[in-house]
């Protein structure tokens, strides 16, 4: 069986990360979104095991000392990370795996697994990525400047990535997506590919 193939995405705040992989993932069962695990209360509105997987704080760091997680942090008193196993799990069943994490955490999880494809969406420009944060409404100028801040920086850091999509068009950067998942899954199976073909002689 050919194992799955691990994405790691990033993108800033306003790129349409999420309405880029909404049709990917709805398009097969065989990919499987990687949900992050964290030790906040759930709210109303959350679904264990869709919006996050939630667990105790001492199950958390029990897992913290075991090497289970990818990367984690701990932000207003709560612990979010991104557990192994489950991505393990998948990858071994041939899933596809993606995972939406910041750069740093991309770049921790490529040292451990070479293998991982990095694809960082970016916005057409910084000044379109300014007017879409803003036409949102839902924060302040502030809030905004330290975004795009923050965007330009992630922006910077997207040269080390091993593919960028530009979305500037959903329907074209959905299809850029999908192109580089085909590629990128010939590359990883090459070789069960070619012990395939010479098998079947």
């Amino acid at each position: 069986m050919e194992k799955g193939t691990l994405f790691v995405v990033s993108a800033p705040s306003g790129c349409g990360k999420g309405t880029i992989l909404r049709p990917i993932l709805e398009a097969s069962d065989r990919i499987y979104y990687s949900v992050s695990a964290t030790t906040r209360q759930p709210r109303s509105e959350d679904v264990d095991g869709v919006t996050y997987r939630f667990m105790t704080k001492e199950g958390f760091e029990a897992l913290i000392s075991e090497n289970g997680f990818f990367e984690y942090a701990k932000y207003c008193d709560n612990y979010y990370g991104t557990p192994k196993a489950p991505v393990f799990e998948h990858l071994e069943n041939g899933d596809d795996v993606i995972l939406e994490i910041e750069t740093q955490g991309a770049f921790n999880i490529k040292k451990e697994m070479p293998e991982a494809v990095l694809i960082f969406i970016l916005p057409p420009s910084l000044k379109e990525l300014r007017r879409r944060l803003e036409k949102r409404g839902s924060e302040n100028s502030e809030v905004i400047d330290k975004r795009m801040s923050e965007a330009a920086r992630e922006i910077s850091l997207a040269k080390d990535y091993d593919y960028v999509i530009i979305n500037d068009g959903i329907e074209e950067a959905i299809e850029d997506f999908k192109t580089v998942c085909r590629i990128a899954r010939l590359k990883n199976n090459t070789e069960n590919i070619i012990n395939e073909v010479l098998n079947n002689a």
